[in-house]
């Protein structure tokens, strides 16, 4: 099991980028297949079924697309132009508007005409992804600084630098190797 990343549950489309990333094992991807796919939407709260690939390759290039906002972002540049494309037709994939919902006081939600199709997951993902990226919580998005990590978090804490305890782990394991290697050497 992975551990999310700070922020994954706050934004899908923060969790969607994450579906791809890099491990001592070598690459893993949770949207492999259409069955993975609508296992991970599902997960989400997004209850969509990814019926064959030409719908699991509209997940994956939008995840690629949001990947290239966030790292824009993160890097203070633009983001290549197709990519804003891509979520913005995205966005519009379905037929949604904002509903007030009152549970606890006055919220709004988006509400799909078309509830449960891929159309309104990859919709509802590419908007949380416009809200990431232009909204409060864009000064928090950052790139894991461990090597070989490719994962995106939201950092609520200064002094964070890595997405889980597992990257922190193995920056703070090598600097440590490094340390001894060095002392050994300086011994001689």
């Amino acid at each position: 099991m992975v551990t999310a990343a700070p922020g994954e549950e706050l934004s899908p489309a923060l969790a969607l980028v994450n579906t791809r990333r890099l491990t001592a094992g070598g690459p893993v991807d949770d949207l492999v297949s259409p069955g993975e796919a609508t296992s991970w939407l599902r997960q989400h709260d997004l209850a969509a079924t990814v019926p064959g690939e030409d719908e699991l390759s509209r997940l994956t290039d939008l995840r690629t697309a949001v990947r290239e906002l966030l790292a824009a972002l993160a890097n203070g540049r633009a983001p290549d132009t197709a990519a804003v494309d891509k979520v913005n037709r995205a966005a519009r994939a379905d037929a949604a508007a904002p509903q007030l919902t009152w549970r606890d006081g006055p919220s709004r939600e988006w509400h799909s005409t078309r509830q449960g199709t891929i159309d309104a997951a990859v919709a509802a993902l590419a908007r949380d992804a416009i809200n990431v990226v232009s909204g409060d919580l864009a000064p928090l998005v950052r790139p894991c600084e461990a090597h070989g990590c490719i994962r995106y978090f939201l950092r609520e804490h200064a002094r964070r630098r890595w997405c889980s305890t597992t990257c922190g782990d193995r920056v703070r394991a090598a600097r440590h190797q490094r340390l001894v290697v060095e002392q050994r050497e300086t011994s001689l």
